[in-house]
């Protein structure tokens, strides 16, 4: 069991069916990493289940009892799990790509949602805490798995704390888009106010970028729309801040610099988390009408790529990054995705109605990726949930806070009703 300052870690690998309808088929390997304070391993402590943003991102890496962590292992024993298809459990990549046709990808990825991701976990409580059910913490879409979770397997969860991450119950691509769009316009109209002289500094890039044929490290052409997904952090705590910097060191005399070019290679890439592009739209799918690309064909006109002052757009997914090098043996297996009218329901709305397992959720008021309209509406939509709105915090609350929105988020659960035991196996 290694050790990290003030935790224990100990990696598990847990075998899972793909298609979990056909245990017999094909299987994935799921990692799961435990830690626990060091002062607690032989404690008989219950578990917290950490639900990853994404998606299609691993769990974090800890390196200490730091952040949240630290207080999450005053009282649990916690699980970092990287999600099927991420990290250490059977990453999708391109090399999963190459020996798949277009069709056989796309069927391949579809058993990559929260239900699937849901149906994964609850294997895996019946292993590391048979008859006894856990607690969850989901941060941004691992509270959009955490609502699949209280659909599907309820009587598996003894309480669920989720941090800005409670989605429309029947809120489709579309109507996500529509209201994510201002919110990142507002974001872009706060970074030039704070940072006035930076209108210049992106025009100046942007027409660099339209007269000249400038080239990645890795060979991919960069283009104004690429530089355009700069805005993706925009919604974090200092991304601001960050942007800036490196704006302050793109020029190497009239040439794009060295250090520059490797920022935007490695910030809009995407090639390590393929699942983040592909599936993007498909968390929003659960309708039986296609998502059909929904962030391209929504592209508000002061947004387009000859607009002035140049806006960056936010995590948005657009069918051109297929062609980014990493990305390129997807392309197909995307468009099918995006074209499909046959998603199944993520979320039961009567049976998150009548929920008796606490849940305490924060919503950040300004969010710019979870809309905090569609946030509050579903926190009234289910039972035995308290919610906490506040504007302290930007979409990263739950990390850059260290561990005070998890200490509170705790303390709303403990005022909820607790799960009888009659309700969970």
């Amino acid at each position: 069991m290694p050790r990290l300052p003030g935790l224990v870690v100990t990696d598990h690998v847990f075998t899972v069916p793909l298609d979990h309808s056909r245990p017999d088929g094909p299987t994935l390997e799921v990692m799961a990493r435990e830690a626990v304070a060091a002062t607690k391993v032989d404690s008989d402590l219950p578990w917290l289940v950490f639900l990853q943003g994404g998606p299609g991102m691993k769990s974090p890496r800890p390196t200490g009892a730091n952040g949240w962590l630290e207080r999450a292992t005053r009282d649990y024993r916690v699980l970092l799990v990287d999600q099927r298809g991420t990290g250490r459990s059977t990453p999708v990549t391109s090399r999963t790509a190459s020996g798949l046709d277009a069709a056989e990808l796309a069927s391949y990825l579809r058993h990559f949602r929260a239900d699937s991701i849901v149906a994964d976990l609850e294997l895996i409580r019946g292993q590391v805490s048979p008859g006894k059910p856990w607690a969850t913490l989901g941060q941004s879409y691992g509270g959009f798995i955490t609502l699949a979770y209280l659909s599907q397997a309820p009587e598996g969860l003894r309480g669920c704390y989720v941090m800005g991450g409670l989605p429309g119950l029947e809120a489709t691509a579309d109507e996500v888009y529509r209201r994510t769009y201002p919110r990142v316009r507002a974001k872009n109209e706060a970074y030039y106010r704070r940072y006035p002289e930076d209108v210049e500094r992106v025009r100046r890039i942007a027409d660099h970028l339209r007269d000249d044929d400038v080239r990645l490290p890795d060979g991919d052409r960069f283009t104004v729309r690429r530089f355009q997904l700069f805005g993706f952090g925009l919604g974090m705590g200092d991304y601001a801040q960050t942007l800036h910097w490196m704006l302050d060191e793109a020029w190497d005399g009239e040439e794009l610099s060295r250090t520059f070019l490797y920022e935007a290679m490695n910030r809009t890439a995407f090639g390590d988390t393929p699942l983040y592009v592909v599936l993007h739209e498909s968390i929003y799918a659960q309708d039986n009408r296609p998502t059909d690309w929904a962030a391209s064909r929504l592209l508000p006109v002061e947004f387009a790529a000859d607009a002035s002052p140049l806006l960056f757009t936010g995590e948005m997914i657009y069918p051109w990054m297929l062609e980014f090098g990493g990305l390129e043996p997807f392309t197909e297996a995307a468009s099918l995705l995006a074209s499909s009218d046959t998603w199944t329901p993520l979320y039961d709305v009567a049976r998150l109605r009548d929920n008796r397992v606490p849940v305490a959720a924060a919503v950040w008021h300004d969010d710019m990726y979870v809309d905090a309209g569609l946030s509050l509406d579903t926190a009234n939509r289910i039972g035995n949930s308290a919610v906490w709105i506040t504007n302290e915090w930007e979409h990263d609350g739950g990390s850059a806070s260290g561990g005070s929105v998890l200490d509170r988020l705790l303390k709303l659960g403990a005022d909820l009703a607790p799960v009888q035991p009659a309700d969970v196996s």
